[in-house]
């Protein structure tokens, strides 16, 4: 493949990142570890440097050690550690008794790195939440330099804005990027107006869910856990996945292939976060950045609009 992926800036001051990007939410776990050291070196070898290995096992569930593995298998592909970006989770569930600091070096431990290049705060779900208290944290984590930069999962365009106004008084630059569903059936959020102000701003998307976990890439039938729901619309989404395998056929291209080509479309998009379970269906994700150049964004856009599940059922605004 001589696709050559391009490496942007993830937000207006974060670092040179490879606009794909991959998961490890039950992947890595579900895989052969030696298909899947194969598969890490593949990703490598293609362009991608960054690579989400948050920590996913909450007290309460079963144990999840996808993390743990992408550590090893770093080790038996040989990848040295100036070759990759580190992307960790910090959870606010319980914030601030569950101190981020605490979080971040357990997230350390079981990767094996003494730092993470990136971290995205997770899902804000309770308004108690200390904005203020929780910028001053993350800017001593950079000051420290257990993390270099900073982004949201899912959050409101106001709480964005406030917690950077909250970030630059304290010296740090603030988040760098907001992760959002977005896919040909998610878009109200990430192509509102609300975000438009954001993305003017610098402030980078990351593409997430971009195949509402693996339905539209035709598997109906999920048998690992995906995602929540915002706007109920996942059964919308299962009606939308044959239309888009019809658009993805009619173009000779596979329907994964076809939902990151349109996330590519996006003006603001700064990385496509996806995860897979083989290199084959690495390789059809990458050939995306070939199918945007051959079929055009506009075009890709017009032919999925159909298929804009969540329109008028999410507020643009964000979670």
């Amino acid at each position: 493949m001589s696709t050559t992926i391009p490496i942007r800036r993830l937000g207006g001051d974060g670092p040179l990142a490879s606009v794909l990007s991959l998961g490890s939410w039950h992947t890595y776990d579900r895989m052969d570890f030696g298909d899947a050291v194969a598969m890490l070196r593949k990703a490598v070898d293609l362009g991608i440097n960054l690579f989400d290995v948050g920590v996913y096992s909450m007290p309460g569930y079963p144990p999840v050690f996808t993390d743990v593995l992408f550590s090893a298998m770093v080790r038996a592909a040989g990848i040295k550690r100036d070759e990759y970006l580190l992307s960790t989770k910090l959870w606010l569930d319980g914030y601030p008794e569950r101190p981020l600091r605490a979080q971040l070096e357990n997230a350390l431990f079981r990767a094996g790195v003494d730092r993470a290049d990136v971290a995205v705060l997770g899902d804000i779900r309770s308004d108690r939440v200390n904005l203020q208290r929780l910028a001053l944290d993350l800017a001593a984590l950079e000051a420290d330099g257990l993390i270099g930069w900073w982004g949201v999962n899912n959050w409101s365009t106001s709480t964005i804005l406030e917690i950077r106004r909250h970030a630059h008084s304290g010296g740090s630059p603030g988040p760098q990027f907001a992760q959002l569903k977005y896919s040909p059936c998610r878009r109200t959020i990430a192509e509102g107006e609300p975000f438009a102000e954001l993305w003017e701003l610098g402030i980078g998307l990351q593409a997430s869910d971009v195949m509402e976990g693996g339905i539209l890439a035709g598997r109906l039938t999920p048998t690992r856990p995906i995602g929540r729901d915002p706007g109920d619309v996942r059964s919308k989404i299962m009606e939308s996945a044959e239309g888009i395998a019809r658009v993805a056929a009619d173009l000779g291209t596979t329907p994964a292939r076809l939902c990151v080509a349109f996330c590519l479309t996006h003006p603001a998009i700064a990385s496509v976060l996806f995860g897979v379970t083989k290199e084959e269906q690495l390789l059809d994700n990458v050939a995306a950045l070939e199918l945007v150049e051959k079929v055009g964004a506009e075009r890709i856009r017009e032919l999925l609009d159909p298929f804009w599940a969540d329109r008028d059922a999410v507020d643009p605004q964000g979670p």
